[in-house]
Parts: C-alpha cells; sequence; structure tokens
C-alpha cells in the first residue's frame, strides 16, 4: 500500500458590495517597510494566540481540523483594506503586534504586517528537492472588473502576499466565477480541497474574493512500519471503534505529567513536526480538561521541556475531513464585529466608495495520517457583500487526543485539530 504524505492549506476571502464601478484608485498609502526578527516573532505569537482562540470556539464535542495560519493569513489580507474601528477590531482578534508605544491600540503599520507576513512566508515555503518536504503557500484576488479598487490596496497585497489581481465578472456571472476559483483552490491543494465555496456562496453582489492557499507535504522523519500495523479499539468519546493501529518503537522527543504525555513526531528534515497531546484521563472528559486549560504559553513551555526517550508508539491511522463550515459566528463572538455589518463596516482602505462589509466566512479542511507520512489541506473563504536511564514508556494513542502541526524554527501553528472518535 503507497502512503500518502501530505495535506494543504487554503485560505479564501470573498468580498461583495452593494454597488459596482470600475478600477481606479491612487498610490502608496504608507512607506515600504522591511521585517524584524522582533516583528515576525511577535506575528508568529499572535497568530498562535488566534489558533487557541479560535480553536477553543470550534471544538465542539466531535472531531476537528483547521489552518489557523489559513484563516489568520486570509483575514489579515482583508483587514490590510479596513480603517478606523473595523481594523481595530480585526487587528486586536488577529493578535497584530503592537509598535513601540506600549498600548492596545498601538499596533505597528500595515506595511510592517505585510512585511511581516511576506517574510514568515518566504521562511515557511520548501520543496522536497531542498528541505526533504513540501510546503506550498498562494494567495490570489479575484475582483469584479468594473469596481474602483485603490492601487494602493492592489500594491499592498501583492508586494507581501504576492496575490495577482484576476479580473471577475460577478455581476454577469457568479456561478462561473465561484467555479473557476474552487478550481483554483483545488489545484493549489493538490485536488484536497474541492468545492470551498458552495452554491449561491457569491453572488452578483460580489466583488472581490482573496483567496490563500497552503499545501502541506511530509513523510515522517521514523516511518511506521505498515506490517506492524493491527486492528485494536479506540475508545471513542461517543463509543469504542476498531481502528488500523500504526506501530513503532524508536527514539522520540517526549514528556510526561499528571495531566498529559506530548509526543513528538518531526517530518523529513525535523523542521516541521506533529506535536500530538494525549491526555492522561480517557474518553472526552480528559480532552475537555486538557482543552479548558492548554494555553499557547504552556504548549511552548512543554514544547521546550521535551527530552529524547526511546517510547514504544501506537498510533491510528487516519484521515478527517472538517467542513466547508461557515465561521463568521464564532469571528464575531472573538470580537470581529463592525466587519460583518452593513453601514458600520470600515474598508475604505480598498475604495472609495466605501460600501463593503462582510457577508460570510467559510472554512474546509482535510488531514490524513498513515505509516509514511501527513497529508494536510485546508481552505478559507471570506464573503464580503456590498452594501536519561533507557525506560520503556507506552505512547498509545488509543483515546481521544488534540494535536498541532507546526514550524520548528518559528514555532508558527500551521494546522490544529483534535481526535474524538474514529471508525
Amino acid at each position: 500500500m503507497r502512503a500518502t504524505t501530505s495535506r494543504g492549506v487554503v485560505s479564501l476571502l470573498v468580498l461583495a458590495v452593494l454597488a459596482v464601478p470600475i478600477t481606479a484608485g491612487c498610490g502608496s498609502e504608507e512607506p515600504a517597510a522591511e521585517a524584524s526578527s522582533e516583528d515576525i516573532g511577535a506575528l508568529v505569537d499572535g497568530g498562535n494566540e488566534f489558533a487557541f482562540d479560535l480553536y477553543g470556539r470550534l471544538a465542539g464535542d466531535g472531531n476537528l481540523f483547521f489552518s489557523p495560519y489559513s484563516i489568520s493569513t486570509a483575514l489579515t489580507m482583508t483587514a490590510a483594506g479596513a480603517r478606523g474601528n473595523t481594523e481595530y477590531e480585526m487587528a486586536t482578534v488577529l493578535h497584530f503586534p503592537t509598535g513601540d508605544v506600549p498600548s492596545a491600540a498601538q499596533f505597528i503599520s500595515r506595511e510592517r504586517v505585510g512585511a511581516s507576513c511576506a517574510a514568515l512566508q518566504e521562511g515557511l515555503v520548501a520543496s522536497r528537492e531542498t528541505r526533504g518536504y513540501e510546503l506550498h503557500i498562494a494567495n490570489s484576488l479575484w475582483g469584479q472588473h468594473d469596481y474602483p479598487f485603490k492601487v494602493s490596496f492592489l500594491d499592498l497585497i501583492e508586494r507581501h502576499f504576492g496575490g495577482g489581481f484576476n479580473v471577475a465578472d460577478f455581476v454577469g456571472n457568479a456561478e462561473a466565477e465561484r467555479v473557476r476559483i474552487n478550481q483554483w483552490v483545488e489545484g493549489e491543494t493538490r485536488e484536497k480541497i474541492k468545492d470551498l465555496i458552495p452554491p449561491d456562496g457569491v453572488d452578483r453582489l460580489t466583488v472581490l474574493v482573496l483567496t490563500n492557499a497552503i499545501y502541506f507535504k511530509g513523510q515522517w522523519a521514523a516511518r511506521f512500519d505498515e506490517e506492524k500495523t493491527t486492528e485494536a479499539t479506540f475508545h471513542g468519546a461517543h463509543g469504542d471503534s476498531t481502528v488500523p493501529m500504526m506501530y513503532q518503537k524508536d527514539d522520540f522527543q517526549y514528556l510526561e505529567n499528571d495531566v498529559v504525555q506530548v509526543l513528538e513526531m518531526p517530518y523529513v528534515g525535523e523542521e516541521i513536526s506533529m506535536l500530538v497531546l494525549l491526555p492522561r484521563t480517557g474518553g472526552s472528559k480528559g480532552l475537555e480538561v486538557l482543552e479548558a486549560s492548554l494555553t499557547p504559553e504552556m504548549l511552548s513551555d512543554w514544547s521546550g521541556r521535551l527530552r529524547e526517550l526511546k517510547l514504544k508508539v501506537y498510533f491510528p491511522r487516519f484521515e478527517m475531513t472538517w467542513g466547508t463550515e461557515e465561521i463568521s459566528g464564532h469571528l464575531k463572538a472573538l470580537g470581529i464585529q463592525d466587519a460583518f455589518f452593513e453601514g458600520r463596516a470600515d474598508f475604505s482602505g480598498m475604495s472609495d466608495r466605501n460600501d463593503l462589509w462582510i457577508d460570510k466566512v467559510f472554512h474546509k479542511a482535510f488531514v490524513a495520517v498513515n505509516e509514511e507520512g501527513t497529508e494536510a489541506a485546508a481552505a478559507t473563504a471570506v464573503v464580503m457583500a456590498r452594501l536519561a536511564m533507557e525506560r520503556e514508556t507506552i505512547f498509545r494513542a488509543d483515546h481521544p487526543f488534540l494535536f498541532v502541526i507546526r514550524d520548528n524554527a518559528t514555532g508558527s501553528i500551521l494546522f490544529m485539530g483534535r481526535v474524538a472518535d474514529l471508525g
């Protein structure tokens, strides 16, 4: 059996307006900025805070898999065109870095945010030939052909996100444009994410769609032997099921305490890893207790205290698709309010008409884990409408657990999920 070894992520922003004129605009509103290591580090920290905030909203009591990196990138591109309180709310929820003045309102400039995003993206992208795994990220804009976008906004997106502008005609044929954008998403995620934007997800009031795609393909640094995979019981949150349980005995980075076992499984090159957080208590209760107390700082602390240990690792082979889900309600609950209200939203940085507001946000994700490695893909669509001594330790993931896939150099969380039930 040939094992799958990758996944991708996509973010999509779909914006619509109440009326539609012609493309025009003005020059750059801010001087170009260089990304500093401090800004990049603060951007990663903020992105991880957003990841945990959104995880807390999405988790529920079932399985979950999503890409906080994809969603935050899509929303960051959107925020580049926001102004006033709309921009403040988005910057606050996305945990943008603050400036030199110690004030929550003193966020760094849009140019510095964009430059930091560009530098982070450049550091993340990789090919199997150069780094042993593939991580592909792409951004694109799809705009109504006769709407007057500001050149300064389009330039910023192109300069820092590589988001090329694609002329579209949502007024004349919204369904054809929906299909075209979905095809782009499929291509950028190696056909792992299909039909991201559902029927009627865009219409004649749509004026702009901002898309982000991230695709990851990696093989385990220490692969599982398929011949050692056996059928075993997974004690899920809602009952037992029989699953293919992979097995290997090897040296891994590991930590345990009274609450959790933490296992790091790196991919080839050891620049990207999966961290698995397995509660000591089985069933849904153990996972709920862990989720209630877990913070980015706690995860970072545990990661820093991992030590090499020979382990017997039992880990389920699984595949999961989550979504398409409409997540705007969760974003509103986190504090992005004005952006979703016609008349209150201020996206005047995109156009002097200032008639844009976010209507819906869609997200869809897929992950597969097997003996050879991991595949992961996700997509987001924001629709805007106008208007030591060796001891034998066992890590047996046979009950609900939480996991993240992260870039080890920056700590940036690329994917995040929970496995509550299998089979």
